[in-house]
């Protein structure tokens, strides 16, 4: 996410727009065909008694389906890596780890989470990027990995210019939904790259959170609200901040309001400091100035008062 946030960043600082396409798989790791897997694994130097152990791993499962006590028959399952495994994700990656190279645009890939994109300039840029969604079909078709093509989208980031991608289905032809935001592993992109909705969505969860903390504890004592607290509402505000760390007054105010809210819940405490925290902005800036001393001074584990009299920061 960091990478390709930078990537555009770049783009967009150099005067031109970028187009993005949001790829789905159909049911990306049931699919998977196991002879083109063990094939794949050859390729790449997997072989002997290994690769038997990983055949042996695939080949031969079968499943049902179980409701209130009655089942289904059992029915063997020729395709697709076991989800919930720790072998099954690797092998999925494996199995796509080539799709970057059959097209000429940037394209970025985690799990089965993919997206295309290239800078448009000119017409010429749109047809690369048309062609490259062309050559992903002919990989889906050798593969037999198919694409979901109703559920593939295209947001135009810096420029409105009006522009259609399609991909084939068999002998459909679906136009890609053009969409103003995208959320992208669990973060909201929106096309003027602004963080206002991941803010609120943020807040949002964090509320939920304190709702339920609320029925469920009607007296709370302040040992049990910094557990509370720190397990399962600032999660919302930490996760991939590096990304969409606030920059505007409102959206940093509609973070710390839910702090605030937070604090509440213990009876006569007004503000953070009786519960030794700060606010979340401080939080942020502590946390980018203790990488920063890291990767000055070349360590990985630093004393926290050393750091602080380096740096010059309040703790």
């Amino acid at each position: 996410m960091l990478e390709t946030l930078e990537a555009w960043t770049g783009i967009l600082d150099d005067g031109f727009g970028i187009d993005v396409i949001y790829l789905d798989y159909r049911k990306a790791f049931d699919t998977v065909p196991h002879s083109r897997l063990i094939s794949n694994l050859q390729v790449r130097g997997i072989y002997g008694q290994l690769l038997q152990w990983i055949e042996a791993f695939l080949v031969g499962r079968s499943m049902r389906v179980m409701v209130s006590g009655s089942s289904s028959s059992w029915v063997k399952v020729s395709s697709g890596v076991p989800q919930g495994s720790v072998l099954g994700p690797i092998l999925f990656l494996v199995f796509v780890n080539d799709l970057p190279d059959w097209v000429k645009s940037s394209f970025k890939m985690f799990a089965n989470d993919s997206k295309l994109w290239a800078t448009i300039s000119n017409t010429t840029d749109r047809k690369t990027l048309q062609e490259d969604l062309n050559r992903l079909k002919c990989w889906s078709e050798k593969w037999l990995l198919r694409f979901n093509p109703e559920k593939c989208k295209v947001m135009h980031v810096g420029h409105s210019v009006p522009t259609e991608y399609t991909l084939q289905k068999k002998d459909q032809t679906f136009k890609q939904a053009e969409v103003e935001e995208e959320k992208d592993l669990g973060i909201y992109i929106t096309n003027d790259f602004k963080i206002a909705k991941q803010c609120k969505e943020a807040a949002k969860k964090a509320m939920n959170v304190l709702r339920t903390v609320r029925r469920h504890f009607p007296r709370i004592h302040e040992p049990t609200f910094l557990i509370l607290y720190k397990a399962y509402v600032r999660p919302h505000f930490k996760y991939c901040i590096q990304a969409w760390s606030p920059y505007f007054k409102k959206d940093t105010e509609c973070l710390e309001q839910v702090q605030r809210r937070a604090t509440k819940l213990i009876n006569g405490f007004k503000n953070l400091k009786r519960l030794k925290l700060t606010t979340l902005e401080k939080r942020r800036l502590r946390r980018d100035l203790t990488e920063t001393f890291k990767i000055i001074t070349g360590r990985e584990k630093i004393d926290k008062h050393e750091f602080f009299e380096e740096t010059h920061a309040q703790p």
